[in-house]
């Protein structure tokens, strides 16, 4: 089991800003609306500017964040803590 800490939070941040990147542009594939990191942002109540900073690998967020942007993008919350370098 790997626990996160504070010398390693900058890895868990950049998992969970790959991730999200990755299932907000699936989604995007997949769908014919496109949801752009504003509308990601607007949706969940945000600024455009931390969608960015997450999806940069620079910005950690909340559970409730991390919630509200799996629901929008409609995939299970623990997806976005998933390790699977095939994407």
């Amino acid at each position: 089991m790997k626990l996160y800490n504070n010398s390693n939070k900058k890895e868990l941040a950049s998992l969970i800003g790959s991730n999200v990147r990755y299932y907000r542009n699936l989604y995007n594939l997949n769908h014919k609306e496109q949801i752009t990191q504003a509308a990601l942002a607007e949706m969940i109540g945000v600024s455009t500017g931390l969608i960015g900073t997450l999806e940069s690998e620079k910005q950690m967020v909340s559970v409730p964040v991390l919630w509200n942007i799996s629901q929008v993008l409609d995939i299970r919350m623990d997806q976005l803590f998933e390790d699977t370098k095939i994407k």
